[in-house]
C-alpha cells in the first residue's frame, strides 16, 4: 500500500502533488491555505462567502459558463470552506482533464466576484445559514467550539451570520482574496491517470500573474491571542437556546495539535469510545444497553496549533443526566484501567481496518492527502500510519485519558 507521489513547486510558489492511479476518473483540485480562522474581527463568514462567489464569474467565463463546462462533460465541480482551508476541486474523466485544470485555476486566480452575481448568492448563503441553524446536531459543534476558543478566531463559525454576510460586496472578496487565493499559499492536487509533466506544462501556462498581491503573513497563532489554545485548560458549563423534543448535549476539552505525540494515541482512544463501529463503548453503552439515545459518537479535530474532543449526544430531556453518568462512567475505565493486551490488539486491528476501507473512497483520500500537503507538506503515507497506530501503548492511552478526561478539564453543553 505503500503510496509513491509526483511532488514540484512551481516559480510562483504553487506546490503540486500527483498520486498516479489507473482508474480513468481523475480527482484534482487546489487548496488555499486559508479558511475561517484568517477572518478579522467584523469579517466572520467572509471565507465562505468567499468560496461561493469565486463561482460567479472571471474574466473569461461567466457564471453559467462555469456551471457548464464540466457538467457538459458529466464532470462534478465542488468547494468546501474549513477552519484552516478553502478546497475547490473536480471530478472528471481523464479525457477531460485539461478542461478541469483550466476551470479550477480560472476561478481560484482569476475570479472578478461581479456585485450583481453576489446580491443574489448572498440569499443563497443566508439560506444555508438558516438551515444550519435548525439542524441543533449540527449546530451545537459550532457552538461548542466557540466556548473552548472563545475570543480567537478558531471559535466563532464558518459560515458567519445572515447579518455579516448581507453586508458583505466584491470589493471585500476581492480584499480577502487577492490576500490569500495566491499560487505560493496554495497547491494543487491530482489523483488519477495523467502525465506529471504534462500538468506542470499545463499549470505554466494557465495560471496568470497577478499584480499587487500582498504576501501572506501566516495564520494568527494562539500566542497572540487573549484566549490560550493549548491542551492544558480550561473547564465550564454552558446551557443555551430553547427547549426542543430533544435534548442536545456535547462535553469535551481542548486536545491536541497536529505535531502533539499525544494526537495519534487519542485517534485510537477516540476510536474505541466513540467511534463509527457500533461496538463503540459508548454507543453499548447508551443505545444499545439502556436505549437511552439514537446517536451517540465522540470526535477529535486537529488544527496546526491546538484541538478538541467531545462526545455528543442527544436525548430526551429527562435523560440528560442519566446519560452524562454513563458517559463519565466509560470515560473513567479508560481513566483507571489500562487496556489489556487482547483488548489493545483488537482495538487496533478495528481502526486499522477501518482506514484501509475509507482509503477505497478515491474522492475522500485526494482531499485527505491534499490538506496533509498543504498544511505540512507531508505525503499521506497508509503504511506508517498503520505502524504508527501499531506502536501505540495502553499506558499512553491511559496517560491521554487522565489528562484529558478529568472532570474539572472538561466543558459541557446543552442546546
Amino acid at each position: 500500500m505503500k503510496t509513491k507521489y509526483n511532488t514540484a513547486t512551481l516559480d510562483n510558489g504553487l506546490r503540486l502533488i500527483h498520486l498516479p492511479s489507473a482508474s480513468p476518473v481523475v480527482y484534482c483540485g487546489i487548496g488555499i491555505n486559508a479558511g475561517s480562522r484568517q477572518e478579522a474581527e467584523g469579517e466572520e463568514g467572509l471565507a465562505h462567502f468567499c468560496e461561493h462567489v469565486t463561482f460567479k464569474g472571471t474574466r473569461r467565463r461567466s457564471s453559467l459558463q462555469i456551471l457548464n463546462c464540466l457538467e457538459r462533460v458529466g464532470g462534478d465541480l465542488n468547494a468546501f470552506t474549513n477552519k484552516e482551508d478553502t478546497i475547490f476541486y473536480a471530478a472528471i474523466h481523464r479525457e477531460h482533464f485539461r478542461r478541469a485544470v483550466d476551470l479550477l485555476t480560472d476561478i481560484v486566480f482569476s475570479s472578478t466576484y461581479p456585485q450583481e452575481e453576489i446580491v443574489h448568492e448572498t440569499a443563497v448563503i443566508c439560506d444555508e445559514i438558516e438551515s444550519y441553524n435548525d439542524s441543533l446536531c449540527e449546530l451545537i459543534y459550532d457552538e461548542f467550539e466557540n466556548m473552548l476558543f472563545r475570543g480567537h478566531p478558531l471559535g466563532h463559525s464558518i459560515l458567519g451570520t445572515r447579518e455579516r454576510v448581507l453586508s458583505f460586496s466584491s470589493a471585500d472578496a476581492q480584499r480577502f482574496t487577492r490576500h490569500h487565493y495566491r499560487p505560493d499559499n496554495a497547491i494543487f492536487f491530482v489523483y488519477g491517470d495523467v502525465d506529471f509533466d504534462r500538468l506542470v506544462k499545463m499549470l505554466l501556462k494557465t495560471i496568470p500573474c497577478r499584480e499587487g498581491s500582498h504576501y501572506f503573513q501566516g495564520m494568527e497563532t494562539v500566542d497572540e491571542q487573549s484566549a490560550s489554545l493549548t491542551a492544558r485548560e480550561g473547564q465550564g458549563e454552558g446551557q443555551k437556546g430553547p427547549l426542543h423534543h430533544q435534548a442536545h448535549v456535547m462535553l469535551g476539552c481542548k486536545a491536541y495539535s497536529y505535531d502533539d505525540e499525544c494526537r495519534m494515541p487519542l485517534f485510537l482512544l477516540n476510536n474505541i469510545l466513540g467511534g463509527p463501529g457500533m461496538n463503540a463503548r459508548l454507543n453499548l453503552s447508551l443505545r444499545e444497553r439502556h436505549g437511552l439515545v439514537y446517536t451517540v459518537e465522540s470526535t477529535t479535530a486537529t488544527y496546526s496549533d491546538t484541538g478538541c474532543w467531545s462526545v455528543y449526544f442527544g436525548c430526551a430531556h429527562h435523560d440528560v443526566r442519566r446519560c452524562l453518568r454513563l458517559v463519565r462512567r466509560e470515560l473513567d475505565r479508560m481513566m483507571q484501567h489500562p487496556l489489556s493486551e487482547r483488548q489493545l490488539t483488537a482495538a487496533k486491528r478495528q481502526l486499522k481496518g477501518q482506514i484501509v476501507i475509507a482509503c477505497d473512497n478515491r474522492e475522500q483520500f485526494a482531499l485527505d492527502f491534499a490538506k496533509n500537503f498543504l498544511h505540512y507538506g507531508l505525503e499521506r503515507d497508509i503504511d506508517d500510519l498503520l505502524l504508527r497506530i501499531d506502536s501505540i501503548t495502553a499506558q499512553q492511552l491511559q496517560d491521554v485519558s487522565q489528562e484529558l478526561f478529568a472532570p474539572d478539564r472538561l466543558q459541557l453543553l446543552q442546546i
